[in-house]
C-alpha cells in the first residue's frame, strides 16, 4: 500500500538543507567567490553570510538548481547535488533521527527496517517536498514518487535531475536498512515523465 504526503501545512516551503548543503559543496569545490556569484545569480545573495536556518520558499531552491545547472552544466551540477544530497543524508541522521530509532533500525531485518523508515520520511515529506506530492511503496524494490516536484519545475533535461534527492535517500537507506542500498530515478519530470521516480534497490 502506498502512503502519500502532500500538501500539508508547510506547503511551497522547503527545509534549509536544499540551500545550505549546496553552498558548502560549492565553495569547497568552486571557491567562495564562485559561490558566492552563482548565489547571486539565483537571487539568493542575502544567503551568503547568513545561510538559512529555517525552512525557505520553494522557488528559492528551484532557482539555485536551475541556476547551478545553467552555470556549471549538467554534469558538474548533478555532482554538486548529490553532494549536498548526501551531506543532507549525515545532517538529518546528525539531528533529526533519535539515536535510538536508528539502532533499532539496523538490527531489524532490511524488509522492515525499509518500511519504519518509510513512514519517517512520509510523514516529514512536506519538508523537502514543498507544495509537491510524495508517496511511497515498501517492496523490492522500495519505490519512492514526487509530484510536481519542485527541483524539476521549468527544467529540461535528458536524463533523471533530482540527483540532491536520490542521493540524501541513498545516504538514510545505507545506514539505516542495508549497506548496499542504491537509489536509481527511473522517471523524470525535467524529462517529460508524469512524476519523478525513485527505486531502492539492495
Amino acid at each position: 500500500m502506498a502512503a502519500v504526503m502532500g500538501h500539508a501545512g508547510a506547503a511551497g516551503r522547503i527545509g534549509p538543507n536544499a540551500i545550505t548543503r549546496v553552498a558548502e559543496v560549492l565553495r569547497e569545490r568552486q571557491g567562495a567567490d564562485a559561490m558566492a556569484r552563482l548565489f547571486g545569480l539565483a537571487g539568493l545573495a542575502g544567503y551568503v553570510e547568513r545561510p538559512p536556518d529555517a525552512m525557505v520558499d520553494e522557488t528559492e531552491v528551484t532557482h539555485l538548481h536551475a541556476v547551478l545547472r545553467a552555470s556549471l552544466g549538467a554534469t558538474a551540477a548533478a555532482q554538486v547535488a548529490r553532494e549536498a544530497g548526501t551531506r543532507t543524508g549525515n545532517y538529518l541522521l546528525a539531528h533529526r533521527i533519535p539515536k535510538p530509532v536508528q539502532a533499532l533500525l539496523k538490527v531489524l531485518p532490511a524488509r522492515l527496517a525499509a518500511r519504519v523508515l518509510l513512514g519517517a520520511i512520509t510523514r516529514h515529506a512536506w519538508t523537502f517536498a514543498g507544495s509537491g506530492e510524495f508517496s511511497a511503496v515498501p517492496g523490492r524494490p522500495v519505490k519512492l514518487t514526487i509530484r510536481d516536484n519542485p527541483m524539476c519545475r521549468g527544467l529540461t533535461s535528458d536524463v533523471p535531475a533530482c540527483d540532491f534527492y536520490a542521493a540524501t535517500f541513498e545516504r538514510l537507506f545505507r545506514e539505516l536498512v542495508h549497506p548496499r542500498a542504491e537509489v536509481v530515478e527511473t522517471a523524470c519530470e525535467a524529462c517529460g515523465d508524469d512524476a519523478c521516480r525513485f527505486e531502492v534497490r539492495w
